[in-house]
């Protein structure tokens, strides 16, 4: 059954588009597969969140990969782990990341080449090649399906260009990567230049400029897999600053109107963990 799951994920992505969402516990993947997801990816910002801490670098590696465990057991579903930036400077560092996800049963892992340490940072390009290599090689010496995901976020920080980006992308790509990511391009034209300009797979974030498309839309430009990030979090938590500022604010309990009922939740949980 494992390593069905494995093979499965690898298989996603190899024609059609998919949407991989990203939950932050049990419950919610659970409700998430229940919903009809095909796979489910953690996300270190939704992860930090329920620890009371912010995102990048809020979450250790160890605390991160027993996080992606508990999602992999959840569901029967195939799980990728979103691991920043590996954990480490060093491509040796990555490759010992990519290792440990193996070792918990995630299908895949994304790791990228910049970070937000006080202040937005990328490796050089160089190092930031070097370190995708090293997670691809680690990722192959596993011997079975795993979905190594080199993410480029460097246009998302600001600290270099879309131009500055594919470049890495293409170097990512010609290192070993299985799937390429750049979230947050400026736009639909700059997403299709991302696109033509590698072979290999490209996941895109339904966040910023993307979320006005349909996952239709995305996938006609060529898109195989779309994430959500932290964005369904960041959709609950609104959730909560709303309803909460309304009933001590207001005193309105009438954001309270839409919630689910107690029955349908349990009915989703069960679905999802089988």
């Amino acid at each position: 059954m494992t390593l069905a799951r494995h093979q499965a994920f690898w298989d996603l992505h190899q024609n059609g588009c998919f949407v991989i969402p990203n939950p932050w516990d049990v419950g919610s993947a659970r409700m998430m597969a229940a919903l009809g997801a095909k796979a489910l990816a953690t996300s270190s910002a939704a992860h930090a969140f329920t620890m009371g801490r912010a995102d990048m670098g809020g979450v250790s590696r160890d605390e991160a990969l027993a996080h992606a465990e508990m999602m992999v057991a959840a569901t029967p579903l195939p799980v990728s782990g979103d691991f920043e930036e590996g954990f480490g400077d060093d491509p040796d560092d990555v490759a010992e990341t990519v290792k440990l996800a193996g070792e918990v049963g995630l299908s895949g892992c994304s790791i990228e080449d910049s970070t937000v340490d006080g202040v937005p940072f990328a490796y050089g390009f160089e190092q930031a090649v070097e370190r995708v290599r090293a997670g691809a090689a680690a990722a192959r010496a596993l011997g079975r399906p795993f979905v190594f995901c080199a993410r480029a976020g460097g246009v998302m920080n600001g600290v270099y260009d879309l131009a500055e980006g594919i470049r890495r992308l293409q170097a990512f790509e010609a290192a070993g990567a299985d799937l390429l990511y750049l979230p947050v391009p400026p736009g639909r034209a700059e997403l299709a230049q991302v696109l033509a300009s590698v072979s290999k797979p490209v996941n895109a974030l339904a966040a910023g400029p993307l979320k006005a498309l349909s996952v239709a839309e995305l996938a006609a430009m060529g898109v195989r897999r779309i994430s959500t990030g932290s964005q369904i979090a960041r959709l609950t938590h609104a959730a909560i600053r709303d309803s909460v500022a309304a009933m001590l604010g207001e005193g309105s309990f009438v954001p309270l109107m839409g919630a689910a009922s107690g029955d349908e939740v349990d009915a989703m949980l069960a679905r999802g963990a089988t």
